[in-house]
């Protein structure tokens, strides 16, 4: 068994145009912004979407959203995601990043939230 839950939702935006999606953002959501010093590809939106985390993400692709999974079996998460129709694109570090029915993009990372969180909002498996 393992558990995960829904751990963020990224607005993924190309990298010439993330400070300018910052600020729309965080305007439109009345929220304020934040670079993560440790993946300053990550501006934080904080409080956005209270218990989710919620983040303009600087890329070198397509502007897109995603939203990231994180679980205390990153393995056993993704096979169960694959087993409902997802494919895997690729991994970046511990991370797999799925393409899920109908075309978006989802990761599986290992869990990042404080303990309490995690182990009140999880999903436990099969």
């Amino acid at each position: 068994m393992h558990r995960s839950r829904v751990y963020a939702l990224l607005i993924d935006t190309p990298e010439a145009e993330a400070a300018q999606a910052t600020a729309f953002w965080s305007a439109a959501l009345g929220v304020r912004s934040e670079v993560d010093p440790q993946y300053p590809q990550f501006i934080g939106l904080h409080d956005a979407l209270p218990g989710i985390v919620t983040a303009v993400q600087s890329v070198d692709d397509a502007p897109r959203f995603h939203l990231d999974f994180e679980t205390d079996d990153v393995e056993a998460e993704t096979a169960r995601l694959v087993a409902i129709g997802a494919t895997e694109v690729t991994r970046w570090q511990e991370c797999r990043v799925l393409r899920v029915p109908g075309g978006h993009l989802v990761c599986v990372l290992p869990v990042e939230s404080p303990p309490e969180v995690f182990d009140a909002q999880a999903k436990t498996w099969p």
